[in-house]
């Protein structure tokens, strides 16, 4: 039986957990699961796709998701298969490819 999964409690809590950080991080709870369910969420929800990565020591992967319109979402993810949305918002800018275009070819 196909596993049918809603991602929009997604945006919904990573909002209130990005608000508890800001308030209190002691007490934030992140939205953790498998890195499939959360990649493909963000796909579906967001049109977001993963723009880059960076790896932390033996221990973990940071990625970042961007939408076309500029949503993003940062995403560790642990040894285990397991990820948690760290941060999302607004207003992406891709300052790489502005660096490049004002260098020239």
């Amino acid at each position: 039986m196909a596993r049918i999964f809603s991602f929009r409690w997604i945006r919904i809590a990573a909002i209130g957990a990005a608000m508890a950080l800001a308030a209190s991080p002691v007490q934030a709870q992140l939205v953790c699961g498998a890195h499939s369910d959360l990649v493909a969420g963000l796909a579906q929800a967001f049109q977001q796709k993963q723009i880059g990565y960076g790896v932390v020591g033996q221990k973990a992967v940071i990625e970042i998701y961007v939408s076309a319109s500029g949503t993003w979402t940062m995403l560790i993810t642990g040894v285990k298969d397991r990820s948690c949305i760290l941060a999302t918002g607004d207003g992406w800018e891709n300052t790489l490819a502005v660096a490049a275009a004002a260098h020239g070819p």
